[in-house]
């Protein structure tokens, strides 16, 4: 099992940056694909980017790529999602996930952390 805590959100203006983290405890972190997802207000959750266990395939949703970068440090036990040229649509709680094996994270990932506000003023 493995426990995940976001980091990172904010307020921040369109056309800005963010970087969110996601720390998670365990020793086998590296055994896991992870991904982020994200909620908007009203809205389904959405898949967003996802990284495999040893960071060699990433994927993204059309709306964010070339835009969000998806990475991650196994010694640290760490995932990040670095957000550029954000957008009022972009506004929504970012929920880090993990998946045992090698990827990608399904569509219902086994673990999920309590996820962090991203708000982007327009």
């Amino acid at each position: 099992q493995v426990q995940l805590v976001e980091s990172g959100g904010g307020l921040v203006q369109a056309g800005g940056s963010l970087r969110l983290s996601c720390a998670a405890s365990g020793r086998t972190f590296s055994r896991y694909a992870m991904g982020w997802f994200r909620q908007a207000p009203g809205k389904e959750r959405e898949f967003v980017a996802a990284i495999s266990w040893n960071g060699g395939s990433t994927y993204y949703a059309d709306s964010v790529k070339d835009r969000f970068t998806i990475s991650r440090d196994n010694a640290k036990n760490t995932v990040y999602l670095q957000m550029n040229s954000l957008k009022a649509e972009d506004t929504a709680v970012y929920y880090c996930a993990a998946d045992p094996g090698a990827g990608p994270v399904r569509t219902t990932p086994a673990f999920w952390g309590q996820g962090t506000q991203v708000t982007v003023s327009s």
